[in-house]
């Protein structure tokens, strides 16, 4: 669960350092004194899109700090172990957005993507938006709800590669068929090139070693002059330096008697006198093993010249060559594959068949679950005072077969606008879809896997009887998992285990927003201000405390 949040120099928020409890906690406040920026701040630490317009004015840069207790969640760990980060109790997710829109992210103080934040994210939150019913009126988020609940994104995804890899190979066929002379020629061009790059035999570390032997050669005179010159200076004269240097030793020890000291310096003496011995040795076999061989020289420079003739046709740079052949070799056998059409038609019947095959299996299982889903909304429709609403799954049959299966999943209302099942679209009113859209989220949420649940005013346009009912269901909700509900409605507000306000005030010519902790009394005050106008009168205090009085369910 989530433990604690710290936020900084986000948009109107200064600092704040919220710890979080376990069960179902409210969030309230004036309108625009900013609740939901609390949740778009968590959002950015679980990797949402950075925006430089989230840093507040005048500051260089917003963090955001989320904590949270892994003692439940071995997948986590799991995912942690998997992608070389540490692993503790706890889990720290942190963000920094600076005012240019450079964002920065780290799990447990190891630089991390935004991309990993959201993967190790959808472990922990699942964030249910202010305008999730509007999304709901569109086909995919349907299918994509649907299968998630249902336990079949997997499957589905499989599905959609099956369905690419089947259409790309098709693609592939139908290219071949309608243009077969064309990869004939280009088949037989790559063929000739091909045959030119093999017999050229050519590798990158041949064209270092062929260049390291043509400067070689090419200044063999000038290599051995030197060489001779060091070796005449070192040991080749009355005065070279080995002999010098050998007289000194000698001088030195016949000396060591009278004064012990210059044994240390004769030692190093030693020393020197063995290391030139050394040196004089590699010249004199260097000396004997080079030789001034033009034949030699010829054959390296032909050879050179003819890498650099075929790099220069293909417009590439001799250590190219090698990378280019094996470019060519696999468009090669693609083309072989490809002028063989019977067995390319083959290979396409049997990536279609593999797709129908995982397809059917997809379209069972949904079947399977569509009922179970269309009861279970149904059921918690009926608690929001729609009872006379049918909530049903329809898997409506496809003319073609597509990426995500042989059928499209549509939502259908049945009995708020006559007998027969309806679009979604088509028969909720703005307030009926914003209770249907709940009673979706809450049966997802039930299933899902993740312990912390969040709603941002998803009970807008919901109020009375059925406001009371969406606070006892938040709370049923909490006892299994952590819930946090941003609300203006009282009835949801009262049955929250535990309670926040949110308020602003000026502070040197800006706005600042903070949250504090509301104790029973200070409950009762804003259930009061929620429930009243203008003025909180004794009315609305004794309806507040009525409110807050209720059993949780």
């Amino acid at each position: 669960m989530l433990r604690s949040l710290s936020i900084r120099d986000f948009v109107i928020v200064d600092r704040l350092e919220l710890e979080f409890r376990s069960g179902f906690g409210a969030l309230t406040g004036e309108t625009g004194a900013g609740k939901s920026i609390l949740i778009d701040a968590l959002a950015l630490a679980l990797g949402e899109r950075a925006d430089p317009g989230v840093v507040r004015s005048g500051r260089e840069r917003a963090e955001i700090g989320a904590v949270f207790d892994l003692a439940a969640l071995p997948e986590v760990r799991d995912w942690l172990v998997g992608h070389d980060f540490a692993v503790d109790d706890e889990l720290l997710l942190r963000r920094v957005v600076d005012a240019g829109g450079r964002s920065r992210a780290y799990i447990n103080g190891s630089a991390a993507t935004a991309q990993q934040l959201r993967e190790v994210g959808d472990y922990l939150v699942d964030i249910h938006g202010q305008h999730a019913h509007q999304s709901l009126l569109r086909a995919d988020a349907q299918r994509q709800l649907f299968d998630r609940h249902a336990g079949l994104s997997t499957l589905a995804r499989r599905v959609g590669e099956a369905w690419r890899e089947w259409r790309d190979l098709r693609q592939a066929f139908d290219r071949a068929s309608a243009d077969s002379a064309s990869l004939l020629r280009e088949r037989e061009q790559l063929e000739w090139q091909l045959g030119e790059l093999e017999r050229l035999e050519f590798t990158v570390d041949e064209w270092d070693a062929l260049e390291i032997e043509q400067r070689r050669l090419g200044h063999a005179a000038g290599l051995i002059d030197g060489a001779q010159f060091a070796l005449t200076v070192l040991s080749g004269e009355e005065g070279a330096c080995e002999k010098q240097v050998g007289g000194a030793v000698a001088r030195l020890q016949g000396l060591m008697a009278f004064d012990p000291v210059l044994a240390e310096v004769a030692g190093l003496l030693q020393s020197v006198q063995a290391e030139l011995g050394e040196a004089v040795s590699q010249l004199q076999r260097y000396i004997d093993r080079i030789d001034i061989d033009p034949l030699r020289l010829t054959e390296v420079e032909q050879r050179i010249d003819a890498v650099l003739a075929l790099a220069r046709r293909h417009r590439v740079q001799p250590p190219e060559l090698p990378t280019l052949q094996a470019d060519w070799r696999r468009r090669l056998e693609d083309l072989r594959a490809a002028a063989d059409l019977h067995a390319l038609e083959q290979r396409v019947f049997m990536l279609e068949a593999a797709y129908r095959a995982l397809a059917e299996e997809l379209s069972v299982a949904r079947r399977a679950a569509a009922q179970e889903v269309g009861a279970a909304v149904s059921a918690i429709m009926r608690q929001l005072a729609l009872a006379a609403g049918r909530f049903e799954v329809a898997l409506l049959p496809l003319a073609q077969p597509a990426p995500h299966g042989l059928e499209q999943v549509e939502f259908r209302i049945a009995g708020l606008a006559g007998s027969e099942a309806r679009s979604l679209a088509k028969v909720a009113s703005g307030g009926e879809l914003s209770r249907i859209s709940l009673a979706i989220q809450v049966l997802t949420s039930r299933s899902a896997r993740v312990p912390t649940l969040i709603f941002d005013e998803v009970d807008v346009g919901i109020g009375g009887g059925v406001a009371e009912i969406v606070g006892r269901l938040l709370r049923q909700l909490g006892e299994e998992r952590q819930v946090l509900c941003v609300t203006h409605l009282p009835q949801v507000a009262a049955r929250a285990a535990w309670q926040w306000q949110v308020s602003k005030s000026g502070q040197d010519d800006r706005v600042i927003s903070s949250i504090r902790v509301l104790e029973d009394s200070e409950r009762v005050d804003e259930i009061a201000r929620m429930l009243g106008g203008v003025e909180v009168t004794g009315i609305t205090l004794a309806h507040a405390r009525e409110l807050l009085a209720l059993p949780p369910t």
